[in-house]
């Protein structure tokens, strides 16, 4: 997703209201399912970075955070941080005092007009202290399937780390870094593989202990946590642990009773439908839901009848209804 714009890729303005990214979000995420494009790479490949822009750009923090430092919004606080430590300078000149401290890469005008002043600058030692590192936070789409039987993904992190050239100060010789661009910090990409148990839903939070920003002067680093979005599915819906669906079911076998087929995660199921069901019934698959996190067990699988009727009679088909009408009245 490097260098992409999220509201080009949702198809909305950045101005635009939390209800139309949405609306945006399910109209493409329903074009580009893999269930709807099966065996189409790019068609999954552009679903996924769909749910990508949609999970940045329907939270609010987040949505702040990429309006300002757009694909790198994970290190928001990171970035903030590294500058709020850089030196701090002060300057005097004709009897006055200048304090400058912070965003020190936006002040090369300042300095080019105090320095050609005849300006003098002195920099304040800076003490650090042990801390924890920031906790992370990537966004993984998973299927329903997946998340039925649990799976894994390997994501790849933009983890700043202190600039070598600069040693994070943002300066050589009072210019600004060239390699970090005066922040002090850089981009380092890691890769990771990550396991995603089953019985996950949207909004879980899977935590991934250590794995998150690197400590400060040999504290702790903190942790990695996946937040995690269930994909729509052509058939099933999640609701908690149960899932619900419904099942086409003909005429003949509604009355007379037979067998039907209903989806489930794991693959297909015959159903035993007893004579004379009517529309609408709801028939409870105890244990065929999702499995509960944390927990053994699954919910169930609700599934709901909707008889189809017969279409395109033959003249002998509608005389037996006639003949049927006859009887029942």
């Amino acid at each position: 997703m490097a260098g992409k714009d999220y509201y080009e890729l949702l198809g909305v303005k950045k101005d635009a209201t939390e209800k139309e990214i949405k609306q945006a979000y399910r109209r493409l995420a329903r074009r580009y399912h893999p269930d709807v494009n099966p065996g189409d790479k790019s068609a999954e490949a552009r679903f996924k970075e769909i749910n990508n822009a949609y999970e940045i750009l329907s939270d609010k923090d987040k949505r702040q955070k990429y309006d300002k430092y757009g694909d790198k919004w994970q290190y928001a606080d990171q970035f903030e941080q590294a500058a709020r430590q850089q030196p701090q300078w002060d300057f005097s000149q004709g009897g006055g005092s200048y304090h400058f401290g912070g965003d020190i890469g936006g002040m090369d005008s300042i300095f080019d007009e105090l320095f050609s002043g005849g300006g003098r600058a002195r920099t304040h030692s800076r003490r650090t202290r042990q801390a924890r590192g920031e906790d992370l936070e990537s966004p993984v789409e998973v299927t329903l399937e997946e998340a039925y039987k649990g799976t894994t993904r390997t994501i790849s992190l933009e983890m700043p780390e202190t600039c070598r050239t600069c040693r994070g100060t943002g300066r050589i010789q009072n210019i600004a870094c060239s390699t970090c661009r005066g922040s002090g910090m850089v981009a380092d990409i890691k890769r990771l593989e990550v396991k995603i148990p089953a019985g996950v839903q949207t909004g879980s939070r899977v935590r991934i202990a250590g794995k998150g920003q690197p400590g400060f002067d040999g504290g702790s680093s903190g942790d990695l946590y996946l937040r995690i979005t269930i994909g729509p599915h052509p058939t099933l819906e999640r609701e908690g642990d149960n899932l619900a669906t419904t099942i086409p079911v003909p005429l003949t076998v509604a009355v007379l009773g037979g067998e039907v087929q209903v989806p489930t995660p794991s693959g297909k199921l015959a159903l035993k439908i007893p004579p004379e069901t009517q529309n609408g019934r709801i028939f409870r698959l105890a244990g065929r839901g999702m499995p509960r996190l944390g927990s053994s067990g699954h919910g169930d699988l609700l599934a709901k009848v909707n008889v189809v009727l017969p279409t395109g009679l033959s003249e002998k088909e509608k005389e037996l209804f006639r003949q049927l009408k006859g009887i029942r009245d």
